[in-house]
């Protein structure tokens, strides 16, 4: 098949020509998919996208009346996707559901311990020379109590990290996990793990029911000097909210690895320009929030497995105009 490849980046290109074993044919575009560069896809059987496309209706219709008859995301989410539009339209959307959940799981990690033992900050006093201590004094992960909202196998892995670092762990989902449970792990509702936790890390879906999942109302009723971690979608969490829980010390840290305006900001080289995004620039001034760039799934592991698996799912749509990894209303 023809693929059209957007807002592709190295990475991409390599990984994905490097496994394209099936022989498909790949053109790979720097740009963004929206209403003004989907034309570029013309002629191609497939368009493979991320998690920062713009499927809209508008944008879906000239895919369709370009003659493309698949949509291949390269991510799990698919939040970005007029799913309505796309069944109007005679398009099939696929997904890979996993790639490496222990990525982004080591990722929330990652944030927690460089947050707790403030390493960035040390980091850099230790590069100018700058061996003081002073400032330098971390909290301990054992013992606390986390709550994780989600679980899927990202979160569930999650739980698992936590409780080998002999914290208590709770977590809230629509399904219970006998996994967790056996484990010595308690499902509660979102009120008791709010009110109970010290650290919160959020990997749910982005659906009208858990957007702003994380407002105002919900850290009213965490304890004061709450951790919250978000590596799964930025708009869960009500950004003004938790800018506020920032000043008034109800949040004592925040590490994310999504922004819910990262439309016009993640993925691209910034540096030299100025960022109009005042309220993302307000939360970098905080010393005690750390920000990545929607790195947690970038592993090595996970580029060959994304590549694997969206290759694999045009090759089955190809081949017998369905897949098991299709996404359905």
């Amino acid at each position: 098949m023809k693929v059209a490849f957007f807002n592709s980046k190295k990475y991409d290109k390599k990984s994905f020509t490097e496994r394209n074993m099936q022989g498909h044919e790949l053109s790979f575009f720097e740009y963004q998919l929206h209403e003004k560069s989907a034309l570029l896809a013309q002629g191609h059987d497939a368009v493979c996208v991320f998690v920062n496309d713009r499927l809209n209706k508008e944008t879906l219709s000239i895919l369709a009346e370009g003659g493309t008859k698949l949509i291949a995301m390269r991510c799990a989410g698919y939040n970005n996707v007029d799913l309505h539009a796309a069944k109007d339209l005679g398009l099939t959307v696929v997904r890979v559901p996993t790639y490496s959940p222990n990525a982004v799981a080591e990722h929330v990690l990652a944030l927690v311990l460089s947050l707790y033992r403030k390493t960035p900050r040390a980091y850099n006093r230790v590069r100018e020379g700058n061996f003081s201590l002073d400032g330098l004094i971390g909290c301990e992960i054992h013992g606390q109590t986390v709550g994780v909202i989600g679980i899927g196998k990202i979160g569930e892995i999650v739980a698992c990290i936590f409780k080998g670092f002999g914290c208590r762990v709770l977590y809230s989902d629509i399904d219970e996990s006998a996994f967790l449970n056996a484990q010595g792990m308690e499902k509660v509702d979102n009120e008791q793990l709010f009110n109970e936790s010290d650290i919160i890390t959020l990997h749910c879906p982005l659906l009208d029911a858990t957007h702003h999942i994380i407002d105002s109302e919900a850290i009213g009723k965490m304890k004061d000097d709450v951790t919250i971690i978000n590596t799964s979608r930025g708009g869960l969490i009500d950004t003004q909210a938790v800018y506020e829980g920032l000043k008034s010390k109800k949040i004592g840290h925040l590490g994310i690895d999504v922004y819910e305006e990262k439309g016009n900001l993640f993925f691209e080289d910034m540096s030299t320009e100025i960022i109009m995004d005042d309220l993302f620039m307000r939360l970098t001034t905080f010393p005690n929030v750390l920000i990545t760039g929607h790195q947690a799934f970038l592993t090595t592991r996970a580029l060959k497995n994304i590549a694997d698996v969206t290759l694999s799912n045009i090759s089955e749509f190809e081949k017998t105009g369905d897949c098991e990894n299709q996404v359905t209303l």
